[in-house]
């Protein structure tokens, strides 16, 4: 693909409070980054992951909504935030490490720290491969509780916006950290990566 055609290819599309639509592109990202624009580059990050596993979930009529479908997107989500702040170019073979390194890392989530490999297999793999949890656990979208260890009930909608915390906390992060940072390392790994799809 020409250099000049590759540059228009948006990473992001998401709509503002406004209703207003906003786009990213390679060409747009790559002025951030000349700039060392830390503030647009986490905005960028929290708008494309957003736009693309959550606002459907958070801002999509109630009737809708299912808890197998929030949790599959969570799951996505979950490993494709992971990757970026692992600095992996893609998450071939290392699937249950980035829920478990995610779990361990994310406070809000600590709840799932000692259960990371059930979740993985009964939720992300149930989900993924099976179409349904297995292992006993369930899903349920009350908006009550985050986890009932007791009888392990995942609540979606509280599960979603605690991963909606999460990446706000990882563009923040982005923001804050300095350029040359293991953080900006890693990210700038993972973007490169995936404007390099954009080739393919």
């Amino acid at each position: 693909m020409l250099e000049s055609q590759q540059g228009k290819i948006k990473l992001a599309i998401w709509t503002d409070s406004n209703g207003k639509e906003k786009t990213i592109s390679i060409n747009d990202y790559n002025a951030f980054l000349k700039k060392h624009d830390k503030n647009n580059i986490g905005d960028f990050l929290y708008n494309r992951l957003y736009s693309r596993y959550l606002n459907i979930i958070l801002h999509g009529h109630t009737a809708y909504k299912n808890g197998f479908s929030i949790m599959a997107n969570c799951c996505l989500l979950i490993e494709t935030l992971q990757s970026f702040k692992n600095g992996w170019g893609d998450s071939t073979w290392k699937s249950e490490r980035a829920f478990k390194d995610f779990f361990a890392s994310e406070n809000n989530f600590s709840i799932f720290k000692s259960k990371s490999n059930e979740f993985y297999r009964c939720i992300r793999c149930g989900i993924l491969h099976q179409g349904e949890t297995t292992g006993g656990w369930t899903i349920n979208r009350k908006g009550k509780k985050l986890f009932n260890e007791t009888a392990l009930i995942i609540d979606s909608i509280v599960f979603a916006n605690e991963m909606n915390e999460s990446l706000k906390n990882y563009s923040e992060k982005l923001k804050s950290e300095e350029w040359d940072s293991e953080t900006w390392d890693n990210f700038r790994i993972k973007m490169r990566k995936i404007i390099e799809n954009c080739d393919r």
